[in-house]
């Protein structure tokens, strides 16, 4: 058996040539990693810009999309730069130690990463459902608060998952494998409620507000439709604006919801099948599952920001040197008017119509400085 051992060892390279002990090495190319790296930290970086610096965007939501961008950028910065030298050679060179403060910070900005999804979304169900009521309940405050909750849960989750005991327990039986190696491996129940916790449940509520708002948009367009059909002036330009709109709001939800199940989905579906069933996993796949979670906070800026007008407002002047002249942060990103009709119920409360329920689904600024005009209609 030692003989066999030793053989096998002789066929690869060792991450600690001197010990027999060490896991293989595999040299492997860091090309995409880089890519995805770069994406994330510069995406990120300029929604913080951004945010931080303008201040008519000093809004509860985008205070929601600053505090999501700062977790994907920690991310970046402190979990996938290690990650990228274990996936360039598949050893860990930093030690024990490390190993498990840096497992506990993954499971930390991973799962506040999906917790902030969850609360953004809300964030939009609440503006375009309960229009009336938005600018009182979601407050700076407001946003506070559920900036807190995300962070403390996750916090207190990434470190219960590393240093429960049966969690240790799994990562010190493969570290006593081979050395040179850092994967955490939890227990079935673990992984069990990892996966319920972190992605089941904030997924499937995401899937069902996001499906919602598609119905109220879909709703309202109908309405809008109907409305137009029966009126005298500018029908058919009203209508291809509505169905245009209507278009670009179900296309901004359909990519955020796919983006989202698709980055995670095949990791957490691995944890929870590996949890009744044990099976061996090379070490390439489990780090291209963790890597494809990570692809959803590079693409978070292009989904919550990237498609905001007043993000591409603010990109322009950051990219043009504009930001560094004096009084520009006072720079207006966004129009200082709409003038909005109220007129149907949908979701048992009075709601704009489907230009207003673009614009709350996109351009989420609550600037309070829109004008409604009340008018009656068919209930």
């Amino acid at each position: 058996m030692n003989f066999n051992h030793s053989k096998n060892l002789k066929d690869y390279a060792l991450c600690y040539s001197s010990i027999q002990r060490s896991c293989p090495r595999q040299m492997y190319s860091l090309t995409i990693h880089i890519i995805i790296y770069v994406i994330l930290f510069l995406g990120n970086l300029m929604v913080i810009v951004s945010i931080c610096h303008f201040k008519q965007l000093h809004t509860p939501t985008n205070f929601l999309l600053l505090s999501l961008a700062s977790t994907d950028l920690l991310l970046g910065g402190f979990i996938m730069a290690p990650s990228m030298i274990r996936s360039l050679e598949s050893c860990w060179y930093f030690g024990d130690l490390f190993c498990k403060i840096h497992v506990s910070l993954d499971i930390t900005l991973s799962t506040a990463s999906l917790i902030h999804l969850l609360f953004i979304s809300i964030d939009r169900y609440c503006a375009v459902c309960y229009p009336l009521h938005y600018q009182t309940k979601i407050t700076s405050c407001a946003a506070g608060i559920m900036i807190a909750i995300s962070w403390i849960f996750a916090g207190i989750y990434g470190c219960f998952m590393c240093l429960n005991i049966q969690g240790l327990d799994g990562l010190q039986n493969h570290k006593s494998q081979c050395l040179g190696g850092c994967l955490y491996i939890s227990s079935p129940l673990s992984g069990l409620v990892s996966s319920l916790l972190c992605f089941y449940f904030p997924g499937f509520i995401m899937l069902g507000i996001y499906t919602n708002i598609f119905i109220v948009a879909s709703r309202q367009a109908k309405i809008i439709k109907q409305t137009e059909q029966r009126g005298q002036t500018a029908k058919e330009k009203k209508m291809a604006v509505s169905m245009k709109q209507e278009k670009k709001a179900a296309r901004t939800l359909g990519i955020t919801i796919g983006c989202f199940f698709i980055c995670w989905l095949p990791f957490f579906l691995y944890s929870f099948i590996n949890t009744f069933v044990q099976c061996q996993t090379s070490a390439f796949v489990t780090e291209l599952l963790y890597w494809f979670g990570y692809l959803n906070s590079a693409f978070n800026p292009f989904i919550y920001a990237f498609m905001f007008n007043w993000f591409r407002k603010s990109f322009q002047i950051i990219l043009y040197g504009k930001i560094f002249k004096p009084n520009s942060s006072r720079i207006k990103t966004t129009e200082k008017t709409s003038v909005l009709f109220i007129s149907h119920k949908v979701c048992n409360n009075p709601i704009w119509d489907i230009s207003l329920l673009h614009s709350r689904l996109t351009n989420p600024l609550n600037d309070g400085k829109h004008v409604f005009r009340i008018r009656k209609g068919n209930r």
